[in-house]
């Protein structure tokens, strides 16, 4: 899957902040839009660190999606 699907997925649950201090090292900050939740990634790759929201990403949906199971039942 390319970076911008990625993206573009992560965008929908969550606002984004990009960084990158001196040294190159880039973070990553994704913030819930519903509740408000801080989650951060450091790297120096953007590749990493998409990969790596996309992942958070992913485990949340699921996660969500199986309470919301359990309480339809």
């Amino acid at each position: 899957m390319r970076n911008t699907t990625k993206l573009k997925q992560v965008l929908l649950k969550y606002d984004i902040d990009l960084s990158m201090d001196d040294d190159g090292q880039m973070k990553l900050s994704i913030i819930d839009k519903m509740n408000g939740d801080i989650t951060s990634f450091e790297n120096p790759s953007y590749s990493w660190l998409i990969s790596k929201a996309h992942s958070h990403f992913s485990k949340q949906v699921k996660a969500e999606t199986a309470i919301i199971k359990q309480i339809k039942e």
